[in-house]
């Protein structure tokens, strides 16, 4: 049987389902629950965790089937994206037991624990404490950068286990309540004026060791599997449904969303609003002239180059293949192409570019362009870090020498 008439009849057998099932009126939970029990929230998952076991291209397949007649999918979110991958890698049946049917449901909502103050490019010098105690670990620390810390249910997080090995040694990869004593979250405000990231402070929380991904004190294993599914990571999944909700299911999913949403509204700035290009060029004033037209055209190439490049990554993600180095190329180009557009903007804007409110260019949009666009350069992993990446995995070169590598974590300068 080829592609077309698998896709074909899978999508007869979805289109069944649902003309027997979909009822708008049901609360969010119970649709997902049903969608979770029949298997076609994410069909490319195990057949044993809630899937079907088809290749991945088929989840696309049954999203827009879903989304042809307004039907809700699964939750999205840091949950779906980082923890649900890495759980079903990683993860014992008990912890799969316990976290992902709650989490394809959204009864439960993550964050992730991964960076500290001295520990951002080189992650793996993390300083978070994690002592043994019985069938616990209390934990003891600092992390930052955590997008959805103040709302989100669960984390997963990165401790130091060991201190008397070398750093990628005595790492543990970890799932931790969020409501428990001991943690608090605290808003970073941005200089774009934005608070969508936190800091977290642990103090004496506790883990028990079942909620330990992988082994004890080998979790960097497991963290790599995460970070390779965060450099893919793309801007939100489809909620489904139409602009203006027809029942319950609908509009509980598009409030879900709005709060999903709300750390990420500056993030097409963050992007350089390459999109906003020759619009900007006309209302100033300098569509003819010849250096911006020339410098507008050198962004779209950027940014339609990279498209391709991103298509292609999709592709063999659909046939399979776990996230490889081509994250961090399609990372490392959205950063280019967000300076190339922050600095076209700049130069068409001259030093307007710089004043915010209602009558400044674009209502404010430019500035909020020029001081959101470095954030993209360092989050989740600065270009410097994708070089190395590139130039190991792709390249073949040489690893960068680490004179740390080998060295027990406890006898380190920090």
């Amino acid at each position: 049987m080829n592609v077309e008439s698998d896709e074909a009849s899978l999508l007869g057998e979805l289109r069944a389902w649902l003309a027997a099932n979909w009822d708008p009126d049901l609360s969010l939970v119970e649709w997902r629950s049903l969608l979770v029990d029949a298997r076609w929230a994410c069909p490319s998952w195990p057949v044993e965790w809630f899937g079907r076991g088809l290749a991945p291209r088929f989840d696309s397949v049954v999203t827009d089937g879903l989304a042809a007649i307004g039907a809700v999918g699964p939750a999205s979110g840091l949950g779906m994206a980082l923890a649900a991958p890495t759980l079903l890698a990683h993860g014992s049946d008990a912890l799969k037991e316990k976290y992902l049917r709650p989490t394809l449901t959204g009864d439960i909502t993550w964050c992730q624990l991964f960076s500290e103050p001295g520990s951002g490019s080189d992650l793996a010098s993390l300083n978070t404490r994690a002592d043994r105690d019985g069938d616990e670990l209390v934990v003891s620390g600092q992390k930052v950068w955590n997008t959805g810390a103040h709302r989100a249910d669960y984390g997963i997080l990165l401790v130091r286990s060991r201190r008397d090995v070398p750093k990628h040694q005595g790492i543990t990869y970890v799932v931790i309540d969020m409501h428990q004593p001991g943690i608090e979250v605290r808003p970073l405000r941005q200089m774009n004026g934005y608070a969508s990231f936190n800091e977290v402070f642990l103090t004496e929380a506790r883990v028990s060791l079942s909620d330990v991904v992988g082994q004890l004190d080998r979790g960097w294993t497991v963290a790599l599997t995460t970070l390779a599914n965060e450099r893919r990571l793309a801007a939100h999944g489809r909620v489904g449904g139409h602009a203006t909700p027809e029942g319950r299911v609908q509009r509980e999913a598009l409030e879900e969303a709005a709060v999903r949403d709300e750390p990420h509204r500056w993030y097409p700035q963050r992007a350089g609003r390459a999109d906003l290009l020759i619009e900007h060029a006309r209302v100033a004033g300098v569509a003819s002239d010849p250096l911006v037209r020339q410098e507008i055209t050198r962004v779209l190439s950027l940014a339609s180059t990279a498209r391709w490049t991103a298509e292609r990554a999709k592709q063999e993600r659909m046939s399979g293949r776990q996230p490889g180095p081509e994250g961090s190329l399609a990372k490392l180009s959205s950063s280019a192409i967000a300076r190339a557009s922050a600095a076209t903007h700049a130069h068409i804007a001259g030093a307007g570019a710089m004043l915010s409110g209602p009558e400044s260019p674009f209502g404010g949009t430019i500035a909020e362009i020029l001081v959101s666009v470095p954030g993209g350069s360092i989050a989740g992993g600065t270009d410097e870090i994708q070089h190395n990446i590139i130039g190991e995995r792709v390249l073949g070169l040489p690893k960068e020498p680490d004179v740390s590598r080998d060295v027990p974590f406890e006898d380190l300068r920090r």
